[in-house]
């Protein structure tokens, strides 16, 4: 096997695979476990899901737990999906439960792949895709990009379409900041640490706050001023899934093919 033939499969598959994701059905921003959730629901219905992530390594804080201690707590109901997902957990004696962080994490991430969902990691989310007043994708680069000096940094980025775009990029909430950068969005900011009023809240506000645009996770405490919820995961799984659950509709209810679309 020849070093040019390694190099040959390498790029080949990967122009195939991203060639086609240029069109995605939806492109979820952010690889923890909101987004990742989000990616699992959404592909097991045979949707096109394209997971954009900043780091080379997939699952944000999921990894693990406060204070760099790497065990995770969830709050019923979250058995129901830790079962789901093959997750082993324990039950705490306040009615808490625990899972090991680096297990959890790897399983939801290998869930996410099985589904179908495709990972485009070491890319940094740029700018949105705006037309008719709705996003319509978002702009990319090299996340290494950022690292360079300004004198070499002038690398231009791309862009890649959807029909909805998930914001699942935590606090930051990249991609609605950049929709309040332009003035068609106010961030009320992340609130204080509440954990047991968080994690409702975030699941209860988690949906669609621009046309074409869906916050998952903490980035709905980012936009609507809900208070923190720590190292605690429950919310975290559950707003990915009704993010899910709203771009479903979205996306079914509109038959029109994405490229017809755009």
């Amino acid at each position: 096997m020849s070093d040019a033939k390694i190099s040959r499969a390498i790029l080949s598959e990967f122009n195939s695979w991203f060639s086609d994701y240029i069109v995605s059905d939806v492109i979820i921003v952010g690889a923890g476990p909101s987004g990742l959730v989000a990616a699992r629901d959404l592909a097991k219905q045979g949707i096109k899901v394209l997971v954009i992530e900043v780091n080379n390594y997939l699952g944000g804080g999921f990894w693990i737990g406060g204070y760099l201690m790497n065990t995770l707590t969830f709050r019923s109901p979250a058995e129901e999906m830790l079962d789901e997902l093959n997750i082993p957990y324990k039950k705490t004696l306040d009615g808490l439960l625990t899972a090991d962080g680096p297990n959890a994490c790897s399983k939801l991430i290998s869930a996410a792949c099985d589904a179908g969902a495709r990972i485009l990691n070491m890319t940094k989310f740029d700018d949105v895709v705006l037309r008719d007043k709705r996003v319509k994708g978002i702009v990319i680069n090299w996340a290494p990009v950022s690292a360079l000096p300004r004198q070499i940094s002038c690398v231009d980025p791309i862009s890649i379409e959807a029909k909805v775009v998930i914001d699942a990029t935590g606090h930051d909430a990249y991609v609605a900041r950049s929709l309040e950068k332009k003035g068609l969005l106010k961030l009320k900011g992340t609130g204080a640490m509440d954990a047991n009023t968080s994690e409702d809240l975030i699941v209860n506000n988690t949906g669609e706050v621009y046309p074409g645009l869906i916050v998952a996770g903490m980035a709905v405490s980012a936009v609507w001023g809900i208070p923190r919820m720590g190292p605690t995961f429950a919310g975290m799984l559950y707003s990915g899934r009704k993010a899910a659950e709203i771009t479903s509709r979205i996306i079914l209810k509109n038959e029109i093919p994405v490229e017809n679309q755009l």
